[in-house]
């Protein structure tokens, strides 16, 4: 075998190595995002430790990308909260356009330094979400703050945060953006947004 042929070969398993790594990259970033917080990254946990006694107050914010015929909000402008303590809240979302669209929600967290400390438990962002014209359906999200926030000297000055959620059409999602593992909203989830809020207004 010629040293040209060896060049070659090394350079095609080069360019075989690069392009598995690019695909790679943004699921490992999102796995990077979910372990560490980084980039008000939200967390996912199975269940919440038990209300701490530290109150925080929770704001919620909606976005829609452009060409996405929806309207979409929280319930719920705001709520303070118990760190600790397991919390339901809802977004509405309404398609305004004249054809079935699914749409998949992107999520972070402000002050970006707080997002390790929101642990989503259910999420309406876990799933693709289809609505038919016409359609509005209150989607619920079950979430707590971690009481270390409070012990943790970065963060225990943090009285606010804000959890923002934004719909992308399902077929143009952005894919550096943030999206939950797959996983399925329990049934009881979804009962009315005003008899499941937990959580005082401010």
């Amino acid at each position: 075998m010629n040293r040209n042929h060896v060049v070659g070969g090394m350079v095609v398993a080069a360019v075989v190595v690069m392009a598995g790594l690019s695909f790679a990259a943004v699921p490992l970033y999102d796995l990077f995002c979910r372990v560490t917080g980084f980039a008000g990254t939200p967390g996912v946990a199975a269940s919440a430790p038990g209300g701490a006694g530290h109150a925080i107050t929770v704001r919620f914010n909606a976005d829609v990308a452009p060409g996405l015929p929806w309207r979409f909000e929280p319930v719920e402008r705001q709520l303070t909260v118990e760190t600790g303590a397991s919390v339901l809240a809802f977004y509405r979302a309404t398609n305004d356009g004249a054809e079935p669209v699914t749409g998949t929600a992107t999520f972070n967290v402000t002050p970006l330094k707080a997002g390790q400390y929101v642990q989503k438990i259910d999420c309406f962002c876990f799933e693709e979400q289809r609505l038919d014209p016409g359609q509005t359906v209150d989607m619920p999200l079950t979430f707590y703050v971690d009481p270390e926030i409070a012990a943790d000297r970065a963060t225990r000055e943090v009285t606010a945060v804000t959890l923002s959620y934004t719909f992308f059409g399902a077929d143009e999602a952005d894919p550096d953006a943030t999206v939950a593992f797959a996983a399925p909203v329990p049934a009881a989830a979804a009962s009315s947004p005003e008899e499941s809020l937990r959580g005082s207004h401010p």
